[in-house]
């Protein structure tokens, strides 16, 4: 018996489970430091610079539990008036705090890319984040409509890369780890989700990352004469 060709071999891949910050959203911090220190609205942290700000911020010790749903919004806004001196009112800092995401179009993986990939692989969105970026990413970003199911470290209760937020985001696959395709942008986690099984590959660009699925026969070969016309 001669082999199945391979442009209708059953894929390897049933689905993917994708990063979201940095691998299809822009996450731009300054966005949300300058709207923080904008003068007369907070005040000025002598101890750290505003370019400095965001990245001070992840290294609080409540960092972890405020992305994993053991703090509130306003307990967060309020620790940061102490931490760090910003004083904005609750609702100009959640508008600050979500304008590190950068707005739709201005993806990463642009929409066409995953409606594609929705009509052939169930989709599992995959994010270590916090309730307030949660509700704008579900309120203001399209995209999301191609996911069949959205996994978020606050609503979950543990973050990237322990184990169990990786076997929510399997279960949600509905496939075995073997034919799940992870993407994400931190080496640490591609590592951990082999560590379960799952076929996983680092993130850096968007051409990178086509070539690797259409290598995987997740995308179909790239037609060089379509793409001259």
């Amino acid at each position: 018996m001669s082999p199945i060709p391979s442009a209708i071999a059953k894929p390897s891949i049933d689905a993917i489970i994708f990063d979201l910050g940095r691998v299809i959203v822009r996450l731009e911090p300054a966005r949300a430091s300058s709207i923080i220190r904008k003068p007369g609205i907070s005040a000025e942290s002598p101890q750290i610079p505003a370019g400095q700000i965001w990245t001070a911020i992840q290294k609080d010790p409540l960092w972890t539990p405020w992305q994993e749903g053991r703090v509130t919004p306003r307990q967060w806004h309020e620790h940061l008036g102490e931490s760090f001196g910003i004083r904005t009112p609750f609702q100009t800092f959640v508008d600050a705090w979500n304008a590190v995401i950068v707005p739709e179009p201005d993806l990463l993986l642009p929409d066409a890319l995953l409606e594609q990939l929705a009509k052939t692989h169930r989709l599992v969105a995959l994010s270590n984040t916090d309730p307030i970026h949660v509700e704008h990413l579900e309120s203001s970003f399209r995209f999301l409509r191609h996911f069949s199911a959205h996994i978020y470290s606050c609503a979950v209760g543990v973050c990237k890369p322990d184990p169990r937020i990786f076997q929510a985001a399997i279960d949600a696959a509905q496939a075995s780890a073997d034919r799940i395709l992870y993407i994400d942008d931190v080496l640490e986690y591609v590592l951990a989700a082999r560590q379960l099984g799952l076929q996983s590959i680092q993130f850096l660009d968007r051409p990178e990352l086509e070539a690797e699925l259409r290598s995987r026969r997740v995308l179909p070969p790239f037609d060089r004469h379509k793409a001259r016309t």
